[in-house]
């Protein structure tokens, strides 16, 4: 069996019930997600081998976040632990033309005051075969882009296929400090995957004749900002999921995979999504990408089934996306009835 390492911070989500506003709500919701902690629960759940990195305190929160990726099958025994804080996002739910607003807690976390020392990764990669970060854990600080910058050197040692998802975040750093380190971890990426703004935003590489807002989406801009992010880098593969935001309700979803190997660019089918919950909708799909390639499935097999499982996790509430491969390959092969199963 493939063992995948992923490597971020695992957040505490403080969440008003429903659809409530932070300035009228008295009580929320308590759970825990973050970019690769979420990955990894994807990819657990598919029956892999999956194992999440980071920093945690000791403390009562800091074990109740190692808990909540136990309970999924996640290996946490390389989780160092070690310092104060377990950053924290609350993260207000937007429906209709109201977007969802997330804001940040994370300063002085356990993970952004991590040092190289901490982690071992000749150790932390025996036996493993993929490793997975976003850019949302080299934002943290230029310490954890170090740390970042040595796990890729230490997988590229061993023979260890690299996925990034670029992720970018104008809240943690400015597009100039993001296209800067992000240039340099992109140099040891296997698999790049990317959203409709992530390459304009970090590299300034934007498809032509799209409209994020109006839903309007070209596909043969999104074949040239794939084909441009390969060859600046080397990328065997370039995913980029493609979002039609009608609403913060309503969405269309789909994605492009670039084999560059072939030079074959494979678009998904769409799907309408009536959205329950759409963080972690990214994450869902590196999940479903990176169970994908390690399991054999061809390029346009590959994607659809990436898709298939980040739709389904837009109708999961919390970070994590709780889907089988079965269901995720019933969606991919067409069925989207959402009958009852008896």
């Amino acid at each position: 069996m493939s063992r995948i390492i992923t490597f971020g911070e695992l957040m505490l989500r403080l969440q008003p019930y429903n659809y409530e506003r932070f300035v009228q709500c008295d009580h929320v919701q308590f759970s825990f997600g973050g970019g690769e902690a979420n990955v990894a629960v994807s990819l657990a759940n598919y029956g892999m081998d999956a194992a999440f990195v980071t920093k945690l305190p000791a403390h009562s929160i800091g074990q109740a976040a190692v808990n909540s990726l136990r309970r999924y099958g996640v290996d946490t025994s390389l989780i160092v632990r070690g310092g104060e804080r377990v950053g924290i996002y609350f993260n207000e739910k937007g429906a209709s033309q109201r977007g969802s607003v997330c804001i940040y807690d994370r300063a002085g976390s356990a993970i952004q005051k991590a040092s190289a020392e901490d982690f071992d990764w000749n150790n932390i990669f025996d036996g493993a075969d993929w490793f997975h970060f976003t850019g949302i854990t080299p934002a943290l600080g230029d310490n954890v882009a170090e740390i970042c910058r040595q796990a890729c050197i230490a997988a590229k040692e061993r023979g260890v296929k690299i996925s990034c998802d670029l992720n970018y975040r104008g809240k943690l750093w400015t597009r100039e400090h993001a296209r800067k380190v992000m240039t340099e971890l992109c140099q040891y990426v296997d698999i790049c995957i990317a959203n409709e703004e992530d390459a304009k935003d970090v590299f300034g590489i934007e498809a032509d004749a799209t409209d994020i807002y109006g839903g309007v989406i070209d596909r043969d801009g999104y074949k040239s900002v794939a084909k441009q992010l390969a060859e600046s880098f080397g990328f065997e593969m370039v995913a980029i999921t493609l979002r039609e935001s009608r609403s913060a309700s309503d969405n269309g979803w789909s994605a492009m995979l670039y084999n560059v190997s072939k030079d074959e660019y494979c678009f998904s089918k769409k799907y309408d999504l009536h959205i329950v919950d759409r963080v972690g909708g990214g994450d869902s799909f590196g999940g479903g990408l990176i169970y994908s390639l390690l399991n054999g499935k061809d390029t346009q097999s590959a994607v659809e089934f990436a898709v298939a499982a980040s739709a389904l996790k837009h109708s999961v509430e919390g970070d994590y996306n709780m889907v089988t491969v079965a269901e995720v390959e019933k969606l991919a092969g067409g069925d989207g009835s959402g009958r009852i199963q008896r």
